[in-house]
């Protein structure tokens, strides 16, 4: 026993014991009971019932309206965060005036209570706020932002404030790791900034691209947060989200489509995911 309890791997399964009991309670269990109460009538004495729940689900106006915006959403989205993020990272990662106090700026949506700050959105975006002031001073007419489909724009805006920082910060940690000699080295052969851009600094940022990909798509999918705060229960028809779906399924006590639409949900994230390792594997084995 004494032996056993020597070893690394027995010292790291005890560690990993309690973490895993606490996932597995508060997770794991309700997500395979989830998945059951998804396959039965009732959770109190139901019957198996297959896959009954998601064919109603499927044929239900309201979970269609919610998955196609939360599927534009993220299309528009991803690609947006990932861009811009990539962007600024290169932008700070010169010597640039001001950088570190640019680099604390973008960290401080991640810290300040979103709940504190969606007053300010909302003050911004009244039809009687500040955005609509501006834009009169203009002569631009005003828009009802948050009862048009401008709310879309309004949402995505909010998403890219909230969450650009971080993948800033780590687009940041991968773009200082790369050896400062083989751009230098590409200088002396005659390569331009596009080639270097695509020829290194693309193929070592691979795997921080890959986890900034993976993790903007899963919070894309919890924008729920602010669009509840800022827009109440019941939204615009434009930015009606899976999360307001399942939330509303909850409070209404309809357990079965409220189960059946969050396996999808996890499934859609699932196969994302899978895709994604994929390419990321086949990427590694061209560059390999």
């Amino acid at each position: 026993m004494k032996n056993w309890l020597r070893k690394d791997a027995s010292a790291a399964m005890m560690f990993l014991v309690p973490s895993g009991v606490g996932f597995s309670l508060f997770y794991l269990i309700p997500f395979i009971m989830g998945v059951v109460y998804s396959l039965m009538d009732s959770t109190v004495g139901g019957h198996f019932v297959g896959l009954d729940n998601y064919r109603e689900l499927l044929s239900s106006s309201s979970f269609r309206k919610a998955a196609s915006n939360t599927m534009f959403f993220s299309a528009v989205s991803v690609p947006l965060m990932l861009v811009l993020s990539l962007g600024m990272a290169l932008l700070l990662n010169q010597n640039i005036y001001l950088r570190k106090w640019l680099r604390t700026a973008y960290v401080l949506p991640l810290v300040v209570p979103v709940a504190s700050i969606v007053f300010i959105w909302q003050i911004l975006f009244d039809w009687n706020g500040s955005l609509n002031a501006w834009l009169s001073h203009f002569g631009v007419s005003r828009v009802d932002w948050m009862k048009t489909d401008a709310a879309r724009v309004v949402v995505i805006v909010v998403y890219l404030w909230k969450n650009i920082g971080y993948n800033v910060i780590l687009l940041l940690a991968g773009l200082q790791q790369i050896p400062k000699d083989y751009y230098e080295t590409a200088k002396v052969e005659g390569a331009g900034r596009f080639r270097q851009f695509r020829s290194i600094t693309m193929v070592y940022l691979t795997s921080t691209l890959f986890f900034v990909v993976i993790m903007s798509i899963i919070n894309s999918f919890k924008v729920f947060r602010e669009t509840y705060l800022i827009a109440g229960d019941y939204p615009h028809d434009s930015i009606y989200m899976m999360q307001h779906y399942m939330n509303n399924m909850f409070l209404s006590l309809d357990v079965q489509k409220l189960t059946a639409a969050s396996v999808l949900m996890f499934g859609c994230i699932l196969l994302i995911v899978l895709g994604l390792f994929l390419l990321e594997r086949r990427h590694r084995r061209y560059m390999e």
